[in-house]
């Protein structure tokens, strides 16, 4: 009997996967042991693990993006520290060669059986399955900024389009508002939007401009950072720095046409209005259009897995990993890394009928550069 193959499902927050042999479905379905959707991080990590472990054509991995980009450096791309070729690698270079990548996305899952459905109509099934899709960026969810992010002086690290119009709108600047956002939904690599904000306050330093700049944090969390530990640091250097913070506010809307930016306080419910000459937004994310309210999804939208081992709460042959997930730690590359092993682990021992042993302590990392040394 033909050995059944495994599709994996990845994390789409980081590009990371790319398969030496790629395959288009020339029917309607196809199987395999187990099936990785996404080709980012958690993805990329868990398919190369276990196509080691269970040999070539055993894993599938659904990814339609032909590009991997490496999104940590994203932030030193808008520093202009780094170029944005760097961090962009072709998806069949970083794909491990034993997986089948499926240049295809899902759209639907049918955890009951054993299987996924393509945007173009293929079934793909699976002994196991491994979500590891991201999560999305939500621009349209704050009026007027979809339609003014990578012009008007509005730019986002987050995003390929926009990162490169950041290095040149802060090399523009001259004097006047520069302005930092933070979003109310959790976000990747929460990290990132105090990061850009340091590095631009040291280059205008070093332009000799910083003090005809007003550099201000419009934040819809209460505090700087979520470690007290961290936090009162932080709090430090932005003081040292001469930056203006303002908590639990958050961009509702963006005038570009007169530069204006719209912040609702989340507590008063009250509107500020406030004139920008640039604006670093990290825009509203949520977990992907596809997981949400789909049998995987706990109630605000989340792959629902087990903290610890990662296996879902439901389906006991589904597992998660990622910025798709609701497992409490920071979404995070450096997470992704903590979880992969434990993934491979218990899902290994899983398939074997033993106990998962593997555990996921909640620890993670996040960098926050606060001066461009290089």
């Amino acid at each position: 009997l033909e050995q059944p193959r495994l599709v994996v499902i990845a994390d789409s927050s980081m590009h990371t996967t790319a398969v030496r042999r790629s395959i288009g479905l020339a029917s309607n379905s196809s199987s395999y042991r187990v099936v990785v959707v996404g080709g980012g991080a958690g993805g990329q990590a868990v398919s190369w693990a276990l196509s080691r472990k269970l040999g070539k054509g055993a894993v599938g991995v659904i990814e339609p993006a032909t590009v991997h980009y490496y999104q940590p450096m994203w932030t030193f791309v808008g520093a202009g520290a780094k170029r944005f070729e760097e961090s962009r690698r072709n998806m069949a270079d970083v794909m491990a060669s034993r997986v089948d990548w499926i240049k295809a996305a899902v759209a639907e899952f049918r955890p009951e059986k054993n299987c996924v459905v393509t945007q173009d109509g293929k079934t793909i099934s699976y002994d196991y399955l491994v979500v590891a899709l991201g999560i999305q960026l939500d621009f349209g969810k704050v009026k007027g900024l979809a339609e003014a992010v990578g012009k008007n002086c509005v730019s986002s690290n987050y995003c390929p389009d926009t990162v490169e119009m950041t290095w040149k709108y802060l090399q523009d600047l001259k004097g006047g508002n520069a302005i930092f956002t933070f979003p109310n939904t959790p976000i990747k690599c929460a990290g990132a939007p105090q990061k850009i904000m340091y590095l631009a306050d040291d280059l205008l330093r070093k332009k000799g401009i910083r003090k005809d700049v007003d550099i201000s944090y419009y934040s819809a969390l209460p505090v700087i950072f979520g470690a007290k530990k961290y936090a009162a640091t932080l709090g430090e250097v932005a003081k040292r720095k001469g930056i203006n913070l303002n908590f639990r506010n958050h961009l509702v809307e963006v005038k570009a046409d007169s530069k204006e930016a719209i912040f609702e306080n989340l507590d008063t419910k009250e509107s500020k209005t406030v004139k920008y000459d640039f604006m670093h937004v990290t825009p509203p994310m949520s977990p992907p259009d596809v997981v949400k309210g789909s049998p995987l999804s706990d109630c605000g939208g989340w792959v629902d897995v087990d903290k610890e081992t990662l296996q879902h709460k439901k389906y006991s042959n589904v597992f998660g990993i990622g910025d798709c997930t609701n497992v409490p730690t920071s979404k995070t590359a450096a997470a992704v890394a903590g979880q992969a092993g434990v993934l491979r682990k218990n899902l290994l021992a899983y398939m074997k009928g033993l106990a998962m042993t593997g555990k996921v302590f909640g620890r993670t990392m996040r960098l926050v550069s606060v001066y461009r040394i290089f």
